[in-house]
């Protein structure tokens, strides 16, 4: 089902039996789970209860319902949606922006890079700049610039990364693994689909389980090989959309560098 579109959002039970089918929950789970009677949800899924939203937020909460789809939920039985959605640069965003940029800034000599939900850059050190520069000619490619699509397009730095199909199989457990309520929404279901498109990407198998404690991605240019692991950094508790969807992601260098 994946994320759903304000003016064509699905019945309300339908989004309710969605969201407990993808956590395994049976409608008596989700009544021990919040002391809300089966006959209630089940009137509720079913069409013959409107909801309050102590009730919705009772059960979002229990079902880890990502922000952006509690206001669809809100949304379809009739309430004003809840959360918001800015820019990183608005002011209701200041105080997790400016922990962010202290993040790229102390981060370096090494990449940091800030990403959205569906793997789009909104802002990166300049040691990641340099970085990833040094291959590609970043300019050509058009913003917001997708990590994913620069990873798996022969034409960006997947021509320079070591055992790229290994690199790739890993990346892809990662979206899902990632993912805001670990559910593919519709972008990113098509995004999916897009970097399958690339060649021999399909069919790509999930890669052998790694001696050590990480699988390092190794970049090579001419002599010189760069390899990095990375640690992602989320909003512990975010209160809009936003803040809920922000990762950074920091390189830190899985060993030096040798010629």
């Amino acid at each position: 089902m994946g994320t759903h579109s304000i003016a064509a959002a699905p019945q309300l039970g339908e989004l309710l039996r969605y969201w407990r089918q993808e956590r395994g929950k049976s409608q008596l789970d989700l009544s021990l789970d919040t002391g809300i009677s089966q006959r209630h949800v089940s009137f509720v899924e079913s069409g013959r209860s409107t909801p309050s939203r102590d009730f919705l937020s009772t059960v979002s909460d229990a079902l880890n319902i990502p922000l952006r789809e509690r206001n669809v939920l809100l949304l379809a039985s009739g309430y004003a949606p809840q959360y918001s959605e800015q820019s990183m640069d608005d002011e209701q965003m200041a105080i997790v922006t400016s922990a962010v940029d202290r993040m790229l800034q102390q981060h370096e000599p090494h990449p940091a890079l800030v990403l959205d939900r569906h793997w789009n850059v909104l802002r990166r050190n300049e040691a990641a700049t340099r970085f990833f520069g040094s291959f590609v000619d970043l300019e050509a490619w058009p913003k917001p610039r997708n990590l994913l699509e620069l990873m798996f397009d022969p034409a960006g730095v997947r021509p320079f990364v070591e055992e790229w199909e290994k690199v790739a199989a890993g990346l892809l457990q990662r979206v899902r693994r990632e993912a805001v309520g670990q559910v593919l929404d519709v972008e990113l279901q098509r995004l999916l689909k897009r970097l399958q498109e690339y060649p021999e990407v399909e069919g790509l198998k999930p890669p052998p389980a790694a001696q050590s404690a990480v699988l390092p991605i190794v970049f090579r240019r001419g002599e010189e090989r760069f390899s990095y692991f990375s640690l992602i950094t989320t909003v512990g508790t975010p209160q809009c959309i936003t803040a809920q969807e922000l990762r950074v992601e920091c390189m830190f260098p899985s060993h030096i560098a040798s010629r």
